[in-house]
């Protein structure tokens, strides 16, 4: 069992590589794609259990990591990051055996695009819905806010229908640095009661997504 004290490796990992360590909770969303990432590019490492009910963030060793106090971060030899995106591209770029990173400019600036999209226009159109139904006590919930929330994310819904018509996934023929971030937003979207456009290749991109090997034990996961 992992544990906020005692790193152990992820069980979806290989021998864990002592350098690389990824601190976080798998109920953020945020944790969930550089895990998942993390899979995909192949590389071994320690989950250690931080942020909510584990604690950890409002330490002083933690805010010296991430002065935000805030999940994730990753520590890979003398380096430490934060920003999940970021660690995300970090990952692809050094363990580049799984070609994560698009090879040309082009493809790659078309992946980075759409995970900016995630976090600056996806990610905040639906976030009032998912605190409201999975964080917030049935009895204090905002209908007002949940139906706004629905009706920002419909249009970006469809929005990424009508990009992924033309692609197999977001940067193009392959599984790239972008799929994660995006399916990682999607999944938490589709675990709630809410209302959403009929977005077939979305369907068709989200069903590819989840039979990826790396997804177990991340997109599988019930929301909290």
């Amino acid at each position: 069992m992992e544990s906020a004290r005692t790193p152990q490796p992820d069980r979806a990992s290989s021998p864990p590589n002592p350098a690389l360590r990824i601190w976080g909770r798998l109920s953020s969303i945020n944790v969930r794609k550089v895990v998942w990432a993390a899979r995909e590019a192949g590389c071994a490492f320690e989950r250690i259990e931080a942020g909510a009910a584990f604690g950890v963030v409002d330490t002083p060793e933690f805010q010296r990591m991430n002065p935000n106090a805030m999940v994730p971060v990753l520590q890979h030899g003398d380096l430490t990051l934060w920003e999940s995106n970021v660690i995300v591209r970090y990952l692809a770029q050094t363990f580049p055996a799984a070609g994560l990173l698009p090879a040309t400019p082009g493809r790659r600036f078309l992946a980075e695009q759409w995970m900016d999209w995630q976090q600056t226009t996806f990610n905040p159109a639906g976030r009032d819905a998912f605190v409201q139904w999975i964080r917030t006590p049935e009895t204090q919930r905002d209908a007002v806010r949940i139906q706004r929330s629905e009706a920002a994310t419909g249009p970006l819904l469809e929005l990424l229908d009508t990009h992924l018509a033309d692609h197999e996934w977001i940067a193009g023929e392959r599984f790239s640095v972008a799929d994660s971030p995006l399916g990682c937003e999607l999944h938490r979207w589709k675990q709630l009661p809410v209302a959403s456009p009929a977005t077939p290749q979305v369907d068709r991109w989200y069903a590819a997504l989840l039979a990826r090997p790396a997804t177990r034990g991340v997109l599988d996961l019930p929301l909290s």
